[in-house]
């Protein structure tokens, strides 16, 4: 072993022994403080501290839970190195890492108890499970390729900021904690007037240095959720986060001896550590992908190097315009006296458009302002804006507008300083004084959309020239026959349905984090992520027709009225590994589709009301399952087939097809209010369809009851339909038909 190994070893093995010592004062404080037998947990989180929950399977619910974890802390902990005749210690700091990691969750935990609070300011502290839900369909998507956990601080402000802005436009998340001298890097993003939180993906954990935990709890809980590893699995654990999380750490500033032992943690992932500073190095392969340690790179190539010892490959498109661009700026806020100048919302008229134009008819790349620039701008104004876009392609087709005008949002929201939200005509944009400090003009909505489409959809765009309008006259002449086509295309897909067609499509996007996964996509039902439907699986496959989705013959129908088909029971059998050998479309009772665990929602049986609960994962409270929406969602996710459960997109709710097999939509008892006020018109038209008066107020709510007791009696007061309809634990009288007659042809 090298002298720098024994250098790190040393190091981190001090800093365990110091990690340790701060959790048992931790403990011994809040024990004094609240009792032994205080609830003790991380907010919003079903994970009971999850680096040590996944790592050993232990549940630390109470303070006296974590007594055990203490002791199996100071069992890994190890003597340092000897002087003289060293060992090969690497299996011996990695132990202290974990060590580390323990203590630090236990520190943590006890914040939440006894104090400094994790949430205060900029901090924080753990991520809800929300959080980790809604952002881990980004890692599974590719459009977050890994995230940098960054402890210290960097030289300066500036520094720090052009950091942080390289690998958002490099679309990493930034997980931030620990700090150098008592300056952290989310102070000086702070400082510098840098938006931070989840929105922007630059999130600040905590100042201290254990609340590095947090980043490595979220790789944690993304194994649980997504990849059905079971807490106390550790080898797989570590093993998919290595496959399959592409992280690193970014030291910054002084290294003590504590961030070597969180370090050390960290590799047991295969997360490497690279530094700024002039630290020892571990420079061998073998836990991590290619180097452990690297040191000594500089601050301005420090990102790229990063990238590049992880093994991380990230594909940026370079925008034409004069702000920082990428998937992070979406969730940058731009308030009114930061804007410069606005369009639409309630103030004027505004609206995006893709139509297809043939392929002489348009000149490819040109973009065209008609009405004032932004420098004939009063500061503070409102102008309308017409976002006007012809694509040709060989391959284009008319269903392919809607979804490529569905990105428009996301382009525009790329770029720092430019604010969008709303579809169709319903759309706001902002513009921030600092980015038309910077040069942005509206003719730079043009060149994204040009570039983002032309880049990412070239196999069915081939030319594409965008207009924009800024003047009432230009906007108010076009808005009549839009919304002529933006109503036909709605109709178009009302009238798609799972017997009109031959072909479904398969979305194996998610396999790249549950890797036993298949979502079916069919007119009726769509991803369970809420993401893409039929016609987007269609366009997807034109243009990828090797990607993750994939048409899908129906043939053979097996039983129409679960919804099985031959060639979809062949092809799900096969891409899940063999693990998943039949599948329904249209039942959650009998072999219903496998979940990811980046579902929208969840439907869950409630067998003693003859009916199901719709839960959507923004919803924390208390269900009349006894269970939170985490708690359920563990049990369904991570490619697993459970009857009684499936996660599904909240629109499928609004589907014809819903549980058809189960008898529908007068299966559900209850609901969130949330829930019901964001699917409140749709379900009001499919109650008048299936013939009930005042649908949505016969579905019980939080509001009513959280216990199943509860929903019984409120069922029983308005008469709900389910109480009327077979068992639901057993089949339809129809689909017991197909079953008779499907026994009565193997039989002769």
């Amino acid at each position: 072993m090298s002298v720098d190994t024994k250098l790190i070893a040393a190091s981190a093995i001090r800093g365990a022994h110091n990690a340790v010592a701060e959790a048992k004062d931790f403990l011994a404080r809040a024990i004094t403080a609240k009792g032994i037998d205080a609830a003790v947990s991380f907010p919003d989180t079903n994970y009971a501290l999850p680096v040590i929950y996944s790592m050993l399977g232990v549940k630390v619910q109470k303070l006296s839970d974590m007594q055990a974890v203490i002791d199996r802390c100071e069992k890994l902990l190890p003597a340092g190195p000897s002087e003289h005749n060293w060992l090969p210690y690497l299996g011996d700091t990695l132990d202290a890492g974990m060590a580390t990691l323990f203590a630090f969750e236990i520190i943590e935990g006890c914040k939440y108890l006894i104090g400094p609070n994790p949430v205060n300011g900029i901090w924080l502290g753990a991520a809800s499970d929300v959080i980790l839900r809604a952002r881990g369909i980004e890692f599974v998507d590719g459009s977050a390729p890994g995230f940098a956990a960054i402890v210290g601080a960097a030289p300066s402000k500036e520094a720090a900021v052009r950091i942080a802005r390289e690998l958002q436009e490099k679309n990493l998340y930034t997980f931030i904690a620990g700090n150098t001298n008592g300056v952290s890097f989310a102070e000086q993003l702070d400082e510098a007037g840098v938006q931070t939180g989840w929105e922007t993906r630059l999130v600040p954990f905590g100042k201290d240095i254990s609340a590095a935990v947090y980043a490595l709890g979220f790789a944690n809980r993304a194994a649980l959720a997504f990849g059905n590893i079971q807490p106390g699995d550790y080898k797989r654990n570590l093993k998919y986060n290595k496959d399959r999380v592409f992280a690193f750490v970014m030291a910054l500033g002084e290294v003590t001896d504590e961030k070597y032992a969180a370090a050390a943690g960290a590799i047991s992932y295969g997360f490497p550590t690279i530094a700024d500073t002039d630290i020892p190095e571990i420079l061998p392969t073998g836990i991590c992908t290619y180097e452990h340690v690297v040191s000594s790179i500089p601050i301005d190539s420090i990102v790229e190097k990063c990238l590049e010892v992880r093994g991380c490959k990230v594909k940026v498109t370079k925008m034409p315009i004069p702000v920082s661009y990428g998937a992070a700026f979406e969730g940058e806020r731009i308030r009114r006296e930061q804007t410069f100048v606005e369009f639409g919302g309630n103030r004027t008229h505004a609206f995006e458009y893709v139509t297809t134009r043939e392929l002489d008819e348009i000149e490819n790349g040109k973009v065209t302002v008609i009405g004032p620039d932004i420098d004939q701008v009063v500061p503070g104004n409102a102008l309308p804006l017409g976002i006007w876009v012809e694509v040709a392609g060989r391959k284009m087709q008319p269903d392919f507008e809607a979804i490529l005008e569905r990105q428009i949002h996301h382009i525009i929201n790329g770029a720092e300083g430019v604010w969008h939200m709303g579809q169709r005509d319903q759309g706001w944009l902002r513009i921030s004084k600092s980015a038309q400090e910077r040069g942005f003009t509206f003719r730079h909505f043009g060149d994204m959309v040009r570039v983002k489409l032309t880049n990412d959809y070239q196999a069915i765009v081939d030319k594409i020239q965008v207009t924009i309008f800024t003047t009432a006259e230009e906007v108010d002449r076009r808005l009549p026959e839009i919304r002529q086509v933006y109503r036909a295309r709605n109709q178009r897909v009302e009238s798609l349905t799972d017997d009109s067609v031959d072909t479904f499509y398969s979305c194996l996007l998610c396999q790249s984090f549950a890797p036993n996964h298949v979502c079916v996509i069919t007119p009726e039902r769509l991803g369970l992520c809420g993401a893409f439907n039929w016609l987007d699986g269609k366009a997807a496959y034109e243009i990828d027709p090797t990607g993750g989705n994939q048409p899908l013959l129906k043939g053979e129908c097996i039983d129409p009225i679960r919804g099985q088909w031959k060639n979809i029971n062949d092809y799900v059998y096969t891409t899940s590994k063999h693990a998943i050998d039949t599948v329904n479309a249209y039942s959650m009772m009998e072999y219903p589709m496998t979940s990811c665990g980046c579902f929208e929602a969840i439907v869950a049986v409630m067998p003693e009301c003859n009916g199901v609960m719709m839960v959507n994962r923004e919803y924390m409270g208390d269900t009349p399952s006894g269970m939170k929406f985490s708690t359920m969602a563990s049990m369904a996710g991570g490619g697993q087939q459970v009857p009684g459960f499936i996660g599904v997109g909240k629109n499928y709710a609004t589907s014809r097809k819903f549980i058809a097999a189960e008898g529908g939509h007068k299966r559900i008892v209850w609901m969130p209010t949330s829930l019901k006020e964001a699917l409140r018109e749709d379900l009001e038209l499919i109650g008048k369809r299936l013939g009930i008066d005042n649908f949505l107020e016969n579905i019980c709510d939080e509001t009513i009851t959280t216990e199943s007791e509860g929903v019984m009696e409120f069922m029983a007061k308005v008469n709900h339909p389910a109480l009327a309809m077979w068992d639901i634990t057993e089949p339809s009288p129809e689909a017991a038909a197909v079953d008779a007659a499907r026994e009565a042809v193997a039989h002769g």
